[in-house]
């Protein structure tokens, strides 16, 4: 089961990286809309092959310490993430996804978790839209669209 994860995670890695290629990874003004992706897949596939060769090197012994909730949650979360992200934009999207995992899932402090939500939400917003000319997902509705979110 180690080895199917890590054929999986490789799989995504490998589909990312070639799926960027086609989005342009520079353009005359610079870094093209599939640089960033591009860099992802290649972190992602290169860090299954170091997992492969761990795993190679000395083999997990049981996956029984595994809480299946957790794995349950989080991708299920991510599902949802990507389902609603068109919807409501990526600040609020972010934000929420942020929240249940930090406040709701692992019982942070609210202070912790909201400066963190807010700083993965609407810093990363604001970082990719103007520090990095990328555009990410604003809210498909005019009232939050409005507002800025």
């Amino acid at each position: 089961s180690v080895l199917a994860g890590i054929g999986a995670f490789a799989a995504v890695g490998v589909y990312v990286l070639v799926s960027s290629i086609e989005l342009g990874l520079w353009t005359s003004l610079g870094p093209g809309p599939g640089l960033f992706p591009f860099a992802m897949g290649a972190v992602l596939a290169a860090m299954s092959v170091v997992w492969l060769l761990q795993e190679l090197r000395r083999p997990s012994e049981t996956t029984e310490g595994v809480d299946r909730g957790l794995v349950i949650a989080v991708v299920t979360s991510l599902v949802v993430l990507a389902a609603v992200m068109d919807l409501l934009g990526f600040q609020l999207s972010m934000f929420l996804f942020l929240m249940y995992h930090l406040k709701l899932r692992g019982g942070r402090r609210w202070p912790s978790s909201l400066i963190t939500s807010l700083a993965g939400s609407v810093g990363a917003f604001y970082a990719f839209n103007y520090g990095l000319n990328v555009a990410l997902p604003v809210s498909a509705f005019p009232l939050l669209n409005t507002i800025g979110l």
